[in-house]
């Protein structure tokens, strides 16, 4: 994946026609509101769905502020028609797929084990990206459709 694609997902939401995304938008408006830029913490690499099975390779996300963004997305967009997620959210960040079910090797399991703590560092999440994907022969393409930034003032800076 290329690292320009690099990104962590609060919510997927399938195909979507056109004259729902002014609804969409208003939606990540007021769920982003009450949120000022964060720190989020990246640690530990694993895989989806398991090691048994990889499809993805992931690097954990730690941050109380990320889960709570995720959360007021998935309230506000299913109060739009937007079916809450079955599954609980899991912050990571995916490094890469394999288009194909492959059988790991011993090494691919010892590196994951080895990296499951491995503390990668931190960022500061300012802003939501509303992204389009469209997918193509040599993976997804992403572009912007709207841009939500975390300006609420932290208490600590009044």
């Amino acid at each position: 994946m290329a690292e320009a694609n690099y990104h962590f997902t609060l919510k997927f939401l399938g195909a979507v026609s056109e004259n729902r995304i002014p609804d969409i938008v208003n939606a990540l408006t007021e769920a982003v509101a009450p949120f000022a830029p964060f720190v989020v913490s990246a640690r530990g690499v694993g895989v989806f769905p398991d090691i048994r099975r990889p499809r993805v390779i992931w690097v954990g996300l730690n941050s109380t502020e990320l889960a709570e963004l995720a959360r007021a997305v998935e309230s506000t967009l299913e109060r739009i028609g937007f079916a809450r997620e079955a599954r609980s959210f899991q912050a990571h960040l995916t490094l890469g797929r394999w288009r194909d079910a492959i059988k790991p090797g011993a090494e691919l399991r010892r590196e994951i084990e080895r990296r499951k703590d491995e503390a990668f560092g931190d960022s500061v999440v300012e802003k939501v990206i509303l992204f389009q994907s469209i997918l193509k022969p040599g993976g997804a393409v992403y572009s912007e459709l709207e841009v939500f930034h975390l300006e609420k003032q932290r208490a600590e800076d009044c």
